[in-house]
């Protein structure tokens, strides 16, 4: 994943400038969203990219894929034209 590849980078140059947090994961997949609360992600202060550990990004794959949901919720979508 993209992602784990800018992370790995991050961690040599952007070191001081990271943040251990939880964030809401954002995935759209076949026409639908998924969101994914309280994932583990290091975050940099200066620019607000998340990174995530490969098992992380595993364990989110495999929630998506074989857990029931604990919330639907609608979306509204807009076109910008």
């Amino acid at each position: 994943m993209d992602r784990v590849a800018r992370a790995k980078r991050g961690e040599s140059t952007l070191k001081e400038t990271m943040l251990e947090t939880e964030v809401t994961y954002t995935l759209a997949h076949d026409g639908k969203f998924f969101l994914v609360e309280h994932v583990p992600a290091r975050v940099c202060r200066e620019t607000g990219e998340q990174y995530f550990a490969p098992e992380t990004v595993e364990r989110i794959r495999s929630a998506i894929e074989g857990q029931k949901p604990v919330r639907v919720i609608e979306t509204p979508v807009y076109e910008y034209a």
